[in-house]
C-alpha cells in the first residue's frame, strides 16, 4: 500500500499527503486495488471502493473508483485501458453494476465512457441578503447540539433524506469522518443545529466559523456549511433563517449544493448567492442488464434499448428489453429491433436523469422515434436531480 500512496504523492503533487504513508496508502484495502507492474516496480494504481448508492428510490452496489495514476515514465502504454478493463469484469462479478469516480481530467474517463452526473453548485452569501421574496422565513424552531451527541440524530435524517433520491451515497462512519466531519482546524470547530417541528427532527445544518475572514468591519466571520438537510421546503426555510441569524458572519459559503436546490427561487436576491456550479461525480454503466433492473422507477412502460459498442465491457452490446413501474423491473436480451440506441455514456446519462431521453434525442446522443424518445423521458424520470455531495 504504501507504494500506492508513494504513485499517488508524486502523480498528484501531494494532494494527499508527500509522503508514502498518505490518505491513498492509508484509505484503501489491497482487495480494492488492481495495479501495474513494470520489472517490479508498480507503475500504475488504481482502487475501486464499494458503496451503495441510491437509485431513484432503490439501493444499488457502487464502485467507487479512486487513487487512478501512473508515473510518468509509464505513461503512453495503455495501463490505465487495461486496468479500466479488468476492473470492469471484477465489478461485474461483485454485482456492482455501477462505477464512479470524481475525475481529475474529463477526458481521460470520456475515453471509457463515464459521463459528468451530478453538479455541484457553489454559494457565497452576506448574512444581510438572506431573506425570502416572500417574506415566509419557516415555522420551524431551530436549536445547536453538542456534536457527541448529534450523531444518531444525523443519521437518521440523512437516511430519510436521500431514500427517494438519485446518486447518493449511504454514508458509513468513515464516510461521515471523512466528508462531513473532517477536522479542519483551518475552519475551526464543527456546530451542527437541528430544526425541529411539532416534536420531530425535520433538518439539520453541519457548519463551521471563524473570524478575520472577511474584510469588513463589523462581519468578518465566516461560515462555511459542511452540509445541510431538510425534508421539506419549511424546515429548509427555517435553516436558512437560522444561518441568516449570525449577524457577525460577512460570508456564508456551501460548496456542495445540489443543482435542483430552491434558494434562487426562494430568496430576495438570488443573485446575491453568487451561485457557481462545478463538475460533480461521473458515472459509468458497467452492467446494463442488472443496472436498469435494479433502479427505481416512477413511470411504467416497456422499452428495447439497444446498446452500441461497449470494448471495455461487450457484455453490455445488444438489445435490452425493459418493462419497468413503481413495483419494480425486468430486464431480459431480446434479439429484436430497438426502440433506442445510445451509447453507454448517453445510457449513463438517461439513467440517472441527468438528462431527459428527448434532450439526449435533439443533441444526437440517442436514437429512435419520437414516441419512443417520449416514453424514455416518462420511465426515466426521477424525482429529483442526481446528487452526490460527498467526494471519495
Amino acid at each position: 500500500m504504501l507504494d500506492m500512496g508513494a504513485i499517488g504523492a508524486y502523480v498528484y503533487a501531494g494532494s494527499f499527503g508527500d509522503g508514502p504513508d498518505n490518505t491513498i496508502s492509508q484509505s484503501n484495502r489491497p482487495e480494492w486495488t488492481l495495479c501495474v507492474f513494470v520489472d517490479g516496480v508498480m507503475a500504475s494504481m488504481f482502487s475501486a471502493i464499494p458503496f451503495t448508492m441510491r437509485a431513484n428510490g432503490n439501493a444499488v452496489k457502487m464502485a467507487g473508483v479512486s487513487s487512478v495514476g501512473t508515473l510518468p515514465e509509464y505513461r503512453r502504454r495503455g495501463f490505465v485501458r487495461r486496468v479500466m478493463t479488468e476492473a470492469f469484469e471484477r465489478m461485474r462479478a461483485e454485482e456492482q453494476a455501477i462505477a464512479s469516480l470524481w475525475a481529475s481530467q474529463a477526458a481521460i474517463y470520456q475515453r471509457y465512457q463515464y459521463a459528468m452526473t451530478t453538479v455541484l453548485r457553489r454559494y457565497e452569501i452576506d448574512t444581510v441578503d438572506i431573506g425570502f421574496h416572500d417574506g415566509d422565513s419557516g415555522s420551524g424552531t431551530v436549536l445547536r447540539c453538542p456534536l457527541a451527541e448529534a450523531m444518531p440524530r444525523l443519521k437518521r435524517l440523512y437516511i430519510e433524506h436521500i431514500g427517494g433520491r438519485m446518486c447518493y451515497l449511504h454514508r458509513s462512519s468513515a464516510l461521515w469522518q471523512l466528508t462531513v466531519l473532517e477536522d479542519k482546524p483551518e475552519d475551526g470547530p464543527l456546530h451542527v443545529a437541528f430544526c425541529e417541528r411539532d416534536g420531530k427532527d425535520v433538518g439539520y445544518v453541519v457548519y463551521t466559523t471563524r473570524p478575520g475572514r472577511i474584510d469588513h468591519r463589523a462581519r468578518s466571520q465566516e461560515m462555511k456549511i459542511r452540509d445541510l438537510v431538510a425534508l421539506d421546503l419549511d424546515a429548509y426555510r427555517s435553516l436558512w433563517s437560522f444561518i441568516g441569524a449570525h449577524d457577525m458572519v460577512g460570508s456564508v459559503t456551501w460548496t456542495n449544493a445540489p443543482l435542483d436546490d430552491p434558494a434562487p427561487e426562494l430568496f430576495a436576491e438570488p443573485r446575491m448567492l453568487h451561485a457557481e456550479d462545478r463538475e460533480g461525480l461521473w458515472l459509468r454503466v458497467v452492467d446494463a442488464e442488472r443496472a436498469l433492473a435494479e433502479r427505481g422507477y416512477d413511470g411504467s412502460g416497456t422499452l428495447r434499448i439497444g446498446i452500441t459498442e461497449d470494448s471495455l465491457a461487450p457484455w453490455n452490446e445488444g438489445v435490452f428489453e425493459l418493462s419497468a413501474s413503481p413495483a419494480g423491473a425486468t430486464v431480459t436480451r431480446v434479439q429484436a429491433d430497438a426502440d433506442l440506441v445510445l451509447s453507454p455514456k448517453a445510457l449513463a446519462l438517461l439513467y440517472t436523469g441527468r438528462r431527459d431521453a428527448r434532450l439526449l434525442h435533439a443533441w444526437g446522443l440517442i436514437e429512435g422515434a419520437p414516441d419512443a424518445v417520449a416514453r424514455a423521458a416518462d420511465i426515466f424520470a426521477t424525482r429529483t436531480l442526481p446528487h452526490a455531495p460527498d467526494h471519495f
